[in-house]
């Protein structure tokens, strides 16, 4: 064997190398690509439609329902305890005995709701839109209402029964309320 025989071997050898470094990479990246394709990363929220319906005691507890729409709903005897509600639409809905304490109801629709012997201890309302909602003996202690859109009367008469201190956000209800200011 020469020297030109030897070179092109061992050139041959190393182009071979690099090509097999290539194609692993590009396999590499492909089952990347598939595995997020297949939702094998962290899921995200799933919005239902359940508008107009009546619901009696469904356990939504602990669940991610962003976005979801319960316009014109009637929800008996539920619990949506420690449910991630944000953004989800209200509008309309009667609540009767549900258990919303915990519930993260940020930013959410809740215009023209009604709440009746139901719990929103320790419930975040953070810029909902609430306004000519009714709180009909209902629990709001802990309850953060920071930047909620309310009805006069209807800040009153939460601010006559508004106590505690929310465990997630460290506000007050009453000062979130701003019942100081009425």
């Amino acid at each position: 064997m020469n020297y030109e025989d030897e070179h092109c071997w061992y050139r041959s050898r190393f182009d071979l190398g690099a090509m097999a470094a290539k194609i692993s990479l590009m396999v590499i990246c492909m089952v990347m690509v598939a595995i997020a394709n297949l939702g094998w990363a962290v899921p995200e929220a799933q919005a239902v439609a359940y508008e107009k319906q009546t619901l009696y005691g469904t356990d939504f507890s602990g669940q991610d329902l962003r976005d979801s729409n319960f316009t014109l709903a009637t929800i008996r005897a539920c619990d949506f305890s420690q449910a991630n509600l944000k953004g989800v639409q209200l509008f309309r809905t009667k609540f009767k005995n549900v258990n919303l304490e915990g519930a993260d109801l940020s930013f959410a629709t809740l215009d023209s709701a009604l709440f009746l012997e139901s719990n929103l201890k320790n419930a975040i309302l953070e810029g909902a839109f609430a306004y000519n909602s009714e709180f009909r003996n209902t629990n709001i202690e802990g309850a953060d209402f920071t930047d909620i859109f309310l009805s006069d009367d209807t800040l009153s008469d939460l601010c006559e029964v508004a106590s505690g201190t929310n465990p997630i956000t460290g506000n007050n209800t009453r000062e979130t309320l701003g019942c100081d200011y009425l």
